[in-house]
């Protein structure tokens, strides 16, 4: 179809006016092609993704990402970053173009966290009152603290989690971030969520929540590969004659005992 159509019908999904103020969504390298028929889709664009497309000897039109392949200013990125620029030039020579949907994708509907959500099962799913991209709901029946980790490490695909049971021992709701949104767990707290699920908690964040006896379930940020299933879903409503190849290449890392 159309790249302009497309594009013009995945903003109604995912505007940018609902991406963060410090997020780099969009267009990020490579001139838009006039017509988009074979979109690959993958968490990150590295150059793993690069070197599947040129073993298979893949004709891409768009590449569609979740987090952006520049973040930041370009110039800067590419000057500080030598395998990134490496990888740009690369991406340049092999006439791919590649776009992310990113912040704006976790907040919309029908987006990332509203998958997370689904994917565990939640009733009466919505949108936090005091952080728009976090989802909320209800277990369809209440569940021990560590009952529920498992259930929720089962749910989304990892086999490891991090937990804080400091808050209680019993949960009927939940809020999620995916990736990397520990940061706003008070939200959630103070809207009388049982525990809250997001990754990435630095050693301070830890002492904070449990300094508030809280629960907190860190998951790794792989769980966002949902992304992928997710935007084929919403490709496939637009046009179900796209040709949609999904790249799940990034794994969960090992745990040592």
């Amino acid at each position: 179809m159309k790249t302009n159509i497309l594009l013009r019908k995945l903003a109604k999904y995912f505007p940018k006016r609902l991406q963060d103020p410090y997020d780099f969504c969009g267009h990020q390298v490579g001139k838009l092609k006039d017509e988009t028929n074979t979109i690959l889709l993958c968490l990150d664009f590295d150059n793993i993704v690069f070197d599947y497309i040129e073993k298979n000897n893949l004709n891409i039109d768009m590449v569609i990402t979740h987090h952006p392949f520049i973040f930041g200013t370009k110039s800067k990125v590419l000057k500080n970053d030598d395998v990134k620029n490496a990888l740009y030039n690369k991406v340049l020579d092999k006439n791919l173009t590649i776009y992310s949907y990113h912040t704006n994708f976790d907040r919309g509907q029908n987006g990332m966290n509203d998958a997370l959500a689904n994917k565990l099962e939640l009733q009466n799913i919505r949108s936090l009152e005091g952080e728009s991209i976090a989802r909320g709901g209800e277990l369809p029946s209440e569940m021990e603290i560590y009952d529920f980790s498992k259930y929720a490490m089962a749910k989304l695909g990892v086999d490891y989690g991090i937990i804080l049971p400091y808050g209680k021992k019993y949960i009927k709701t939940v809020a999620i971030i995916g990736g990397g949104g520990w940061h706003t767990y008070k939200v959630a707290m103070n809207e009388g969520y049982d525990i809250y699920i997001s990754g990435d908690v630095p050693h301070h964040g830890r002492r904070d929540i449990i300094a508030n006896n809280y629960n907190y379930l860190d998951l790794p940020h792989e769980i966002e590969n949902i992304f992928i299933d997710q935007m084929e879903k919403v490709l496939k409503e637009i046009d179900c004659n796209l040709n949609i190849i999904k790249l799940v290449h990034e794994k969960n890392p090992e745990v040592i005992n």
